[in-house]
Parts: C-alpha cells; sequence; structure tokens
C-alpha cells in the first residue's frame, strides 16, 4: 500500500515539477524589451531588431568559458550577420568598464558590447548570474534558446539557419504579390462550396 501512495506521489511531483518548468523556462518567454548602450555610445533597443535572430550573451574578462566562446561568436557573425543576425555581448556588472574596453579591442570583437553596470539586462533577462549565459531569440521575438555555460556551435548554426529560412519565407511571401492568387483560390472555394 506505501509503495502504492509513495509512486502516485511521485507522479504528482513530476507533474508539478513539469509543469513549473515549462512556466518558467526563458525559452519559452518573449525577449524583453529593453534598450542597450554599447561601449561606444550607440542606443539599441532589443525590438528594434525583431525580424533578425538575435543572440545576447552575458559574460565576464575573467571568465574562462566566455574567452572560449568569443572565436565562436566572431564566426558567427561574420558568417551569418549580412544575412540579418545580431550579437550583443553583455559584460557583467562586476566586470571592470576598461576590461571590457580592452578585450573587445584586443580581441577585435566585431560585435556589439555593452556594459551591464547596474545589472538590469541580466535582471530582465531572469536574473543570470553565472557567464557565459546566452540567449537565442528568434525573428518574432521569443526566446529559443537559454544556454547557460558554453554553447555548441553545430547546434547554434543550425538554429540560426532555420530562423534566417523561416524569417525570408515570411518576409518575401509577402512581396510576392500572391494576393491575387489567394483571391482566385477563395472565389472558386465559394462557388464550389455553393
Amino acid at each position: 500500500m506505501k509503495t502504492k501512495e509513495w509512486f502516485i506521489g511521485l507522479i504528482v511531483a513530476g507533474l508539478i515539477a513539469s509543469a513549473a518548468w515549462i512556466s518558467f523556462n526563458p525559452a519559452s518567454m518573449a525577449a524583453p524589451d529593453i534598450t542597450f548602450t554599447s561601449i561606444t555610445g550607440e542606443k539599441i533597443n532589443l525590438k528594434d531588431w525583431q525580424g533578425k535572430p538575435v543572440i545576447v550573451t552575458f559574460w565576464a574578462t575573467d571568465c574562462p568559458g566566455c574567452i572560449k566562446e568569443i572565436p565562436h561568436l566572431i564566426e558567427l557573425y561574420r558568417e551569418y550577420h549580412k544575412r540579418g543576425l545580431e550579437i550583443i555581448a553583455v559584460a557583467m556588472y562586476y566586470d571592470p568598464p576598461n576590461h571590457v574596453v580592452e578585450m573587445t579591442r584586443t580581441k577585435q570583437l566585431p560585435y556589439t558590447v555593452t556594459l551591464d553596470l547596474r545589472a538590469e539586462h541580466a535582471k530582465a533577462f531572469g536574473d543570470v548570474r553565472l557567464t557565459p549565459t546566452t540567449f537565442l531569440i528568434k525573428p518574432d521575438g521569443t526566446i529559443a534558446l537559454h544556454k547557460i555555460g558554453t554553447f555548441d556551435l553545430k547546434d547554434m548554426k543550425n538554429r540560426i539557419d532555420s530562423f534566417i529560412l523561416d524569417s525570408a519565407v515570411f518576409y518575401l511571401v509577402p512581396k510576392l504579390q500572391l494576393s491575387p492568387l489567394y483571391t482566385s483560390i477563395g472565389k472558386l472555394a465559394k462557388q464550389s462550396s455553393s
């Protein structure tokens, strides 16, 4: 009898944990509506990049995993930026700004680098505390990936490829002037149902 009760309790606990994970999983939420200021003074509202895939990565200059990811981020930027990808590297609040600026210069980071001096961006993304933490945002503005630790480059490329293809189809189809075709199909459908 106790085994049956224990088993039912385990199932209920699993269901509650699954529901909580789905509810609080950042990978199923919309990206926050925030504005970044780059280390060069440029203001970037994340919503302005809707329609493009965006990587937001939280990093620190003293983080070995972050340093390991830099070549991957540079590769992604060079391969996908002309096709729409944007990358923002958010330096953690505890990272000295002069270290961030110096590393940006020495590593020749081609993507946007910003400081998070009051941890506002980290809080907006679910209170990020560990680095590297990377978010991949779909062109529709929802978070597709929330990765703590170094990301898998091949997986990231596959995801970006699918988002670029999807957004190209989404934005090109209205430009193809298909509305007369849809109107004709609609008329035929009405005639056949009469």
